[in-house]
C-alpha cells in the first residue's frame, strides 16, 4: 500500500515541523492529550516509512469529534485559552494525517506558525523565545519544501534562516515604533493567573517556611545611588493584625490622601520590578514615602495596588529606614493591634504577666522579652514540627523549634497579653545583589515575618525576634542561617563559584528581557522615543514613522531579492553553471539567447556535444516554461542538474 498524499520528503519534514511545535506544549496540555498527540505522530511516522495509505477521512471525523467531547470534558467549557490550545494541538497532529496536497501542507504550517505563538500564552520568557524561534525555523524549512524539494537539509535550512533574518528588521521596528497598550494580550483570560505564587493574606505555622523553598524572583530593585545593608532591607508586605488562635489574617486599613508621617532622615530612591502574584499588595522598603501612580498608602503603611498585579510591574520609590511611624496613632487602631482571644496559650499569658510586672515600662518589656528568647535556645530551622491548638505554649515551652513566622507570631501574642499594641508584618527581608546588572535579587526563599509594637512617644518599632535567635539570617541570608541547607532551594545551596556565576549571568538575561522586551510598556516606549529624537511620540506619529521604514525596507530587500534571484533557484544555478563551463571556449551564452538556440550553436561548435546540449536544453525549456506536477518536477529538475554536472566540454 503506498503513501496517499504529498510525498515523503515533505511529510517528513511537516511530520518534524510539528513534533517541534507541540513538544514545547506537553508540559501545559492535559497528560492524555500529550500521550494522543505522540501516538499521532508516531503513526504519521509509520506511514511515512512504510508508504502507507492516509487514515481515511471519516475515521478522522470520529477522531475530532472524540478529542472535542476529550477537552469539554476536561475544561468544563469548549472556549478559552486552555481549551483552544489543546483543540488546536489535536487538529495539528489530525490535519498531518490527512495532509494529500501541498494545500494541506500550507495549512499544517500556518497551524504550526499559531501553535508556536500559543506557547506565549503560558510564559514569556527568553527560553520561550528562543524554543519559538527554533520551531519558527523549523517550520520555515518545512513551508520551503512544499514549494520546492530540489534543496538538501543543510542548504533548507540556511535558506530558512536567511528568510528569519530578513524579518527581523521588520520585528524590530514594529516593536519599537507599534503603539503599545497597557494590557497585554497574554492576560486573557482569567485562567492564566492560577499559577501565582507568593505571600498570602494569612499566615499560619509553617505558610512562610513553605514558601522559602522556592528559589522563584519575587521582585528586583535597582537603587538610585546609596544601597542599604542586608540588616535595613525590610520589604513591607501584608500586615497581619487579626488572629483567631492559630491563623493570622490581614485586618481592616483604612486608605490614607497622604503620607502620615513626617518625612524626615536618609532618603533612599530605588526602582522596584515586581513579579505578577495575582494580589493587590505591593512591596516597599520600609518606610515608604510617595505612593507609585495607581496604588494607595494605608494607614498601616502597606502600599495597596488599585488592580491585582497580574502582569509584571515596575514602579518607583523612596524610602526612610531611619522614620517612625504611628507617634498620633488612633486609639481604635491601638485596641485592634491588643486583642487577643480568649482560652488560648494559657502558660504565654502568664509569662506576659510575670515580664510586665517586672518591666511596667513598654520599651523595657520589649527589650526583656527578647532577652527571654535569646536566653530559651531556641532553634531558627525548615522544618518546625506540628503544633496543636495553644500553638504559641507549645512552641515558647515545648517545642523551641521554628521558623521566622513562629517567632513573630508569639512575640505579638506575648506583646498583647502584656497590653502593648503590636501586629505582625510579613514581606521579604534582604536580597541578594547580582554583580552582572547590578540589580538586587529578591526571591521568594527571601520571604519573612517580623513584628510592630507599639511605645508611647516612639510610634510603631520594628522588632524581630528571628534577628535575636538567627542574627545571620538578616545579616548573611536565609542559606546561612539554617542548619538543613539541604531543603533550600538549589540557588542558594550550591556551594561551586562557576554555578552562582552562571545563575548571575542568567539572571541578568532574564531581567533585561523583563525590562526592555516584556517590559516595553507605553511609557517606556515614549522615554525611549524621545531619546531618539522623537519629540511628541503619539500614536499617529509613531504609525507614520513605521509605515515609512517598513516601507523603505520593503523596497531595499525586494531589490536585493530581485538581484539574487538566480541564484537562489537551483535550476537557474545550474544553467548558469553550465554557461560558465562552456565559456572558455567561447560558447558563453548570451543574455538574448533561449534554451534551444544555444543548444543549437553550442552543437554546431562542437558536434560531440550537440545531443547532450539538446537534451538538456529540451528539459530545461519544460521545466522553466511547462506545466509539471510538483513532485514530478523535482525529480526531473535533479536529474537535469545530474546532467549539467556531468557535462565535460
Amino acid at each position: 500500500m503506498r503513501l496517499v498524499g504529498i510525498e515523503r520528503a515533505r511529510a517528513v519534514w511537516l511530520t518534524g515541523s510539528v513534533a517541534v511545535t507541540l513538544a514545547p506544549h506537553a508540559a501545559s496540555l492535559p497528560s492524555w492529550l500529550s500521550a494522543i498527540a505522540a501516538l499521532m505522530l508516531l503513526w504519521q511516522c509509520w506511514i511515512v516509512l512504510h508508504g502507507l495509505r492516509l487514515p481515511s477521512r471519516w475515521l478522522l471525523l470520529i477522531a475530532v469529534a472524540g478529542v472535542m467531547a476529550a477537552v469539554v470534558t476536561t475544561y468544563r467549557i469548549p472556549v478559552g485559552k486552555d481549551p483552544g490550545v489543546a483543540l488546536l494541538a489535536a487538529f495539528l497532529c489530525l490535519k498531518l494525517l490527512e495532509a494529500r496536497s501541498p494545500r494541506d501542507g500550507y495549512v499544517v504550517v500556518f497551524l504550526c506558525y499559531f501553535m508556536q505563538l500559543a506557547q506565549f500564552f503560558a510564559n514569556q520568557t527568553i527560553s520561550t523565545a528562543g524554543v519559538t524561534l527554533l520551531g519558527t525555523l523549523v517550520t520555515t524549512a518545512a513551508l520551503t519544501t512544499l514549494n520546492s524539494n530540489l534543496l538538501g537539509t543543510a542548504e533548507r535550512l540556511r535558506m530558512s534562516a536567511l528568510m528569519l533574518a530578513q524579518a527581523v528588521p521588520f520585528m524590530l521596528i514594529l516593536f519599537v515604533l507599534f503603539p503599545r497598550v497597557d494590557a497585554p494580550v497574554w492576560g486573557l483570560p482569567a485562567n492564566a493567573f492560577g499559577g501565582s505564587t507568593g505571600l498570602s493574606d494569612t499566615m499560619t505555622p509553617g505558610s512562610i517556611s513553605d514558601l522559602t523553598l522556592s528559589g522563584a524572583i519575587a521582585f528586583r530593585v535597582r537603587f538610585d545611588g546609596f544601597t542599604p545593608p542586608p540588616a535595613q532591607r525590610y520589604w513591607r508586605g501584608p500586615v497581619m493584625n487579626d488572629f483567631d488562635g492559630r491563623t493570622w489574617r490581614v485586618g481592616t486599613a483604612r486608605m490614607l490622601s497622604s503620607v502620615p508621617y513626617r518625612v524626615a532622615g536618609p532618603r533612599t530612591f530605588y526602582e522596584l520590578t515586581l513579579e505578577p502574584h495575582n494580589r493587590l499588595w505591593l512591596f516597599a522598603l520600609e518606610l515608604p514615602g510617595a505612593p507609585p501612580e495607581n496604588a494607595v498608602l494605608m494607614s498601616d503603611y502597606q502600599l495597596i495596588s488599585k488592580a491585582p498585579v497580574r502582569n509584571r510591574l515596575r514602579y518607583s520609590l523612596s524610602a526612610y529606614p531611619a522614620l517612625r511611624g504611628g507617634l498620633g496613632e488612633d486609639r481604635y487602631v491601638l485596641q485592634a493591634a491588643q486583642h487577643l482571644p480568649p482560652d488560648f496559650n494559657p502558660r504565654t499569658r502568664q509569662l506576659a504577666q510575670e515580664l510586665r510586672s517586672a518591666n511596667p515600662d513598654a520599651s523595657a518589656l520589649v527589650a526583656a522579652a527578647l532577652r527571654h528568647f535569646l536566653q530559651s535556645k531556641f532553634s531558627y530551622t525548615l522544618e518546625p514540627p506540628l503544633l496543636g491548638q495553644h500553638s504559641v505554649d507549645e512552641f515558647l515551652f515545648d517545642t523551641r523549634r521554628g521558623f521566622c513566622e513562629h517567632f513573630a507570631s508569639s512575640f505579638v501574642f506575648l506583646m498583647r497579653a502584656a497590653g502593648v499594641p503590636a501586629r505582625v508584618v510579613t514581606g521579604y527581608q534582604g536580597g541578594e545583589i547580582n554583580p552582572v546588572d547590578g540589580y538586587l535579587e529578591v526571591r521568594q526563599s527571601d520571604a519573612h515575618a517580623w513584628a510592630e509594637v507599639w511605645v508611647e512617644d516612639e510610634g510603631w518599632l520594628r522588632v524581630d525576634p528571628t534577628a535575636t535567635v538567627a542574627p545571620s539570617r538578616v545579616e548573611s541570608g536565609l542559606a546561612m542561617a539554617v542548619p538543613d541547607r539541604q531543603l533550600l532551594p538549589f540557588a542558594l545551596r550550591s556551594a561551586f563559584s562557576w554555578v552562582r556565576e552562571v545563575r548571575y549571568r542568567l539572571d541578568a538575561a532574564n531581567n533585561t528581557w523583563n525590562q526592555w522586551v516584556l517590559g516595553y510598556n507605553p511609557q517606556r516606549q515614549k522615554e525611549f522615543l524621545q531619546r531618539l529624537g522623537m519629540q511628541a511620540p503619539d500614536w499617529h506619529s509613531m504609525t507614520v514613522a513605521m509605515s515609512v521604514l517598513c516601507g523603505l525596507l520593503m523596497l531595499g530587500l525586494a531589490g536585493w531579492a530581485l538581484a539574487q534571484r538566480g541564484r537562489l533557484d537551483p535550476l537557474q544555478r545550474a544553467w548558469d553553471r553550465l554557461s560558465q563551463k562552456l565559456a572558455p571556449a567561447g560558447l558563453e551564452r548570451k543574455a538574448w539567447e533561449g534554451p534551444l538556440d544555444y543548444a543549437q550553436r553550442v552543437g554546431v561548435a562542437v558536434p560531440r556535444l550537440a545531443s547532450a546540449m539538446f537534451e538538456i536544453a529540451r528539459d530545461y525549456s519544460g521545466l522553466r516554461y511547462g506545466a509539471n506536477a510538483p513532485a514530478t518536477r523535482d525529480n526531473a529538475a535533479r536529474r537535469l542538474i545530474d546532467k549539467i554536472n556531468r557535462l565535460h566540454p
